[in-house]
């Protein structure tokens, strides 16, 4: 029988309704809630983690924006995947990748590892790319409609700005779709939420 793990980024209140929270979190949370109560292997959380002195670490005083401080409401999964919590591993991080969790997976030894969740393309493609290097042979998805970011969109007068795609087959504007020109990655669909395999 194959082992097919789930991980689940971030998907606390703070990313979807919170201090960073954006409509896209909100819209894409059925298909994410879908899919992880239908998964057939275990699954796995992460929590952005951090403490009252946030404002002067390193990526407060880029990102000045209270969030996800440890033990508050923000803090917290969101309601809608509370109940697999129960009994599942969590690993909660300071920073955007978790080396643990990369360490984990690989004693693990799946045969897979789909990732989900939020920010696309900080934390939920860190987390990725550190499995990777920790199971090389290890196919590794990214469950790209059911993943959502908090960069706005930018203005159509900025100088040098990305052209984004149009939003189609669950693609997240001008996140994933450069992922996809990237060297060694593929776009596979089908049933199910399209992922970016690598």
């Amino acid at each position: 029988m194959s082992k097919d793990l789930l991980v689940i980024v971030d998907m606390q209140n703070d990313f979807v309704t919170g201090a960073l929270g954006t409509a896209e979190a909100q819209a894409m949370l059925p298909a994410l809630s879908a899919l992880a109560h239908g998964w057939q292997g275990p699954v796995i959380f992460t929590r952005d983690t951090h403490t009252p002195d946030y404002l002067n670490t390193q990526e407060g005083r880029n990102l000045p924006v209270p969030h996800c401080i440890r033990d508050t409401p923000g803090w917290q999964i969101v309601e809608e995947l509370r109940d697999l919590t129960e009994g599942a591993p969590i690993f909660d991080k300071p920073t955007f990748g978790s080396t643990r969790l990369a360490h984990y997976l690989a004693k693990e030894e799946p045969d897979s590892i789909t990732f989900c969740g939020t920010c696309t393309g900080i934390c939920v493609i860190s987390n990725a790319l550190l499995a990777k290097a920790a199971l090389p042979e290890t196919p590794i998805r990214v469950a790209a409609s059911c993943c959502s970011c908090v960069t706005p969109p930018e203005p159509p007068d900025r100088p040098g700005r990305h052209e984004a795609l149009p939003d189609r087959d669950g693609l997240t504007p001008g996140t994933i779709h450069k992922q996809k020109k990237a060297r060694g990655l593929s776009q596979r669909t089908g049933p199910g939420p399209l992922v970016i395999c690598f």
